[in-house]
């Protein structure tokens, strides 16, 4: 029997052999820490981050009290969205980077749908 981190890294791998980022439909890559929420949008073509989010940026920084919650996931999906919007990247694809789609990861891919952006 695997355990859960073993199990966590398999899903991770079989989802990232499918999932793939270029210029014009970035990979949208969530990493949910124990304290903060991080999301970025990938180019794996050349490599490059296209935008970028955190519940560590300046804009949110001060603005949440708690930065672990359905609250912060939900305003780094609002925060994302806006930045690649401004890039004129309006279609991502999703990597949830291996996590449940539950929870804190669903608020944040709704926040950043209702907030322009198409995945």
């Amino acid at each position: 029997m695997k355990n859960s981190q073993e199990r966590f890294y398999l899903r991770k791998k079989r989802i990232r052999k499918k999932i793939f980022g270029t210029a014009e439909r970035p990979r949208l890559c969530i990493y949910r820490g124990e304290k903060h929420i991080y999301a970025q949008a990938i180019d794996d073509d050349s490599g490059n981050t296209l935008a970028a989010a955190s519940t560590l940026s300046p804009e949110l920084k001060g603005k949440l009290k708690v930065c672990d919650n359905i609250a912060a996931a939900k305003a780094v999906g609002e925060l994302i969205a806006k930045k690649s919007l401004e890039k004129n990247i309006k279609k991502v694809v999703f990597d949830r980077g291996g996590l449940v789609y539950h929870g804190r990861i669903k608020a944040f891919a709704d926040a950043a749908r209702t907030a322009g952006l198409e995945f």
